[in-house]
């Protein structure tokens, strides 16, 4: 699998967002650099994709694979549906319930089959979860240094209303998928679906 190896500020201020919402832990005391040059509007549309693949962290190969998905929905719209996928993969849902300090830390806790659903390990960072669905750390690992370092960071971490988390117990549950305006993301969507409508 290919592997983007640039420095994670410097991707997101070429972006021109801010760190804070690519998941990766690190502010940027700079601000993003300002667009010197008029952009095309394949330039705008490339961009959005960019950076919704910067934020979960997704490849290519992949993102494409989401979208196919997106677009056989029958409910919706496919931007909507697009962002809503990416929100439900299980290494998101872990770090929006501040089971992780960071995206790329909640793969790494999933890789290692530290996360359970609904009882069951699962080592798949893109498995994608359901409503009702109860994420929680192994019983074996709850009382680890690590994950009571992890809760002294994400303390105060704003919850997702679509999701209800228990932090004495290191579990939660998705009560309701993730409509549009509950999503944070700073990504145009629209501009993605006309990008691979051409």
């Amino acid at each position: 699998m290919a592997i983007n190896r640039q420095p994670v500020m410097k991707r997101s201020r070429s972006l021109g967002i801010e760190a804070a919402f690519t998941g990766s832990g690190k502010k940027s005391k700079k601000k993003p650099p300002m667009m010197r040059k008029k952009v095309s509007e394949y330039g705008l549309q490339l961009k959005e994709k960019q950076k919704a693949k910067f934020c979960y962290g997704v490849q290519e190969k992949q993102f494409k694979g989401y979208f196919n998905r997106a677009s056989k929905m029958r409910q919706g719209i496919v931007g909507e549906n697009l962002l809503t996928l990416l929100e439900m993969r299980l290494d998101n849902v872990v770090y929006r319930m501040g089971l992780a300090r960071t995206r790329m830390e909640a793969r790494q806790l999933v890789s290692h089959k530290l996360i359970t659903v609904n009882g069951k390990k699962v080592n798949i960072p893109s498995f994608h979860t359901r409503m009702g669905d109860v994420i929680e750390v192994a019983p074996a690992r709850k009382d680890s240094v690590r994950f009571k370092d992890i809760l002294a960071a994400t303390d105060g971490r704003r919850v997702e209303s679509w999701l209800d988390v228990d932090t004495n117990n290191l579990k939660g549950s998705i009560l309701a998928t993730p409509t549009r305006d509950q999503i944070d993301t700073p990504v145009n969507e629209t501009f993605i679906v006309e990008l691979y409508s051409k």
